[in-house]
């Protein structure tokens, strides 16, 4: 039997083309390649040198050419030069992730990658990465080079441990923190040539819970010229790092300042930005807390678990403007701190979290995991999704519930209430109850 005649379907050849003045550039550490439509049906691929005298010439000849949009892909940091080049000159710069823009096999060339980016581009197929607004940009680069001091700082610290140890002073193990008062006292007096036990235990400090007879023993080493010099070294180099982390202390200051002068319009005469008498290890000496409320409109820090140097990185990382999300889910998912969950024939076949690093997150899990002993309600999330997902998940999982906090409170400028979070508990322990009841009443007709 034949089969009955059928209407026969057209298809379209190729994909619409949605931005017509789009480019693609392959960013590279010595030069860049610029695929652009001469407006003839064809593609034209220029290339330039990475200097800044020809940056400004691409930027120019893309203006010129009637281009409106870029799409480049996350290199290294060689895109940073030229997409702020292209923001000034009114050129919107997309930054594509690399997984998003593979190229076809066996075309893998400079002006191929660019045509690549080009095409992709022209139909809305790339997706944009975040990138915050300059004054945010520019208190993350200060933030991070805080955070790699102390990172420096805390090895030139085992530096002198080691060095200490070698030497057999065991000083290190019988206080509780070299760093402090005590313990910085007695290293600098070893490396200024005092080896009579007697006359260092003279900086221990009364607050030191240790005998000095303790003191003493721990403090009968064997003086070798190699080890004390690698102490002094070690010395050194931490007294440096202290001193350009309170340099970084000092922009991220007047970026905060400068971000609540915005917001009060010049007025800050009733902000209190005093110095802290005595701030602990690796906090700001200045009140932070009330220059990042007045910047963001609410008191972030008011979060369980977040304090004002996590607020600070939090800050720096996602800015202020929470409409560059769609909602929580896409914040939440940004952060890396939502399982990517993987659909098939209606089937999840995966949630595992995505390899992928991200400051924000880290930052929200280390919030998190200082959740453990905290009598708070955080903290009683945090106990009972460790129970039961286990340690990491239940970091990860407060993390994603710190991550809907801040939207909200961002988003919405209300302050944190608790009573929200008491309440879900509450409502949570009664179904918990009621389900225990329900286990226990059959187990009895069972029985």
């Amino acid at each position: 039997m034949a089969p009955p005649n059928k209407k026969k379907k057209k298809y379209n050849q190729g994909l619409p083309v949605i931005n017509e003045h789009a480019a693609g550039i392959d960013v590279g550490d010595t030069f860049h390649a610029a695929a652009f439509s001469n407006g003839e049906g064809s593609l034209e691929v220029s290339e330039c040198l990475s200097f800044t005298t020809d940056l400004n010439g691409l930027v120019k000849s893309l203006k010129e050419k009637g281009i409106t949009t870029a799409a480049m892909e996350s290199t290294g940091v060689y895109w940073l030069n030229l997409y702020l080049l292209l923001e000034e000159a009114g050129i919107e710069p997309y930054l594509v992730n690399a997984k998003h823009v593979k190229n076809v096999t066996g075309r893998k060339k400079d002006d191929t990658d660019a045509i690549w980016l080009q095409k992709l581009h022209s139909c809305g197929l790339l997706q944009k990465s975040f990138q915050p607004d300059t004054e945010i940009r520019t208190l993350r680069t200060y933030v991070r080079q805080r955070k790699n001091l102390i990172g420096l700082s805390s090895d030139s610290v085992r530096r002198m441990q080691k060095a200490l140890e070698l030497m057999n002073l065991k000083i290190h193990v019988v206080i509780s923190d070299i760093l402090g008062k005590t313990g910085l006292a007695i290293v600098a007096d070893i490396l200024g040539g005092q080896r009579d036990v007697n006359e260092l235990i003279k900086h221990k400090d009364r607050r030191i819970k240790a005998s000095d007879e303790e003191i003493k023993k721990s403090l009968e080493g064997i003086w070798k010229d190699e080890y004390l010099f690698t102490l002094q070294q070690a010395y050194d180099g931490y007294l440096f790092y202290q001193s350009q982390i309170k340099s970084c202390d000092e922009k991220i200051k007047e970026c905060l300042l400068q971000g609540a002068v915005k917001v009060l319009e010049g007025d800050i005469s009733s902000l209190d930005i005093s110095i802290k008498k005595k701030p602990k290890k690796n906090q700001f000496s200045f009140n932070a807390e009330i220059l990042l409320s007045t910047m963001v409109g609410v008191n972030v820090c008011e979060v369980n678990g977040l304090s004002e140097v996590s607020v600070v990185e939090l800050i720096s990382e996602i800015g202020t403007d929470m409409t560059k999300w769609k909602s929580h889910k896409h914040f939440a998912a940004w952060l890396n701190v939502a399982p990517n969950t993987k659909i098939t024939g209606g089937k999840v076949i995966s949630s595992k979290m995505q390899k992928k690093k991200n400051s924000a997150g880290q930052t929200l899990r280390m919030s998190a995991s200082s959740l453990s002993s905290s009598k708070s309600p955080l903290g009683n999330y945090y106990r009972k999704m460790k129970a039961r997902l286990g340690k990491k998940g239940g970091v990860v999982a407060t993390a994603h519930k710190i991550a809907r906090i801040v939207y909200v409170m961002l988003s919405t400028k209300q302050p944190y209430n608790e009573s929200i979070i008491e309440n879900e508990q509450e409502k949570w322990k009664k179904q918990r109850i009621k389900y225990l009841e329900n286990q226990l009443s059959q187990l009895k007709k069972a029985s």
